[in-house]
């Protein structure tokens, strides 16, 4: 398997792990005291650094460092938009897509030869 797609499937993995620990306390320990959702958050972030960690790692060996950085950002927002949506069932917004296209061209300025 080619270098950046094990590493973007790492980031995948990692980010799916990393927006929940984030965000998921909001709506499933709202009425549990601070440091409950940071205990629960940092159990689950655990697994995100566990797979972010070897994903930086395996593509630094054919990315450079502001590809990865914005690679890592693409893909949190490629997890985050759906987690939104579907899991805190939070309305879609047109600012998204512009968010998109932004980092689409982000995208374009750190890839291009």
């Amino acid at each position: 398997m080619p270098v950046t797609l094990r590493t973007v499937i790492l980031l995948i993995c990692s980010n799916v792990f990393m927006t929940f620990a984030w965000y998921a306390h909001l709506k499933n320990l709202s009425g549990k005291p601070w440091y409950v959702a940071a205990l629960v958050s940092w159990g689950i972030a655990l697994f995100e650094y566990l797979l972010q960690v070897p994903a930086n790692r395996i593509g630094y060996t054919a990315l450079s460092l502001s590809q990865l950085k914005i690679l890592q950002e693409v893909i949190t927002l490629s997890v985050f938009v759906p987690f939104v949506y579907f899991y805190m069932r939070q309305p879609l917004k047109l600012d998204y897509l512009w968010a998109s296209l932004c980092m689409m061209g982000a995208v374009y300025f750190m890839f291009r030869k």
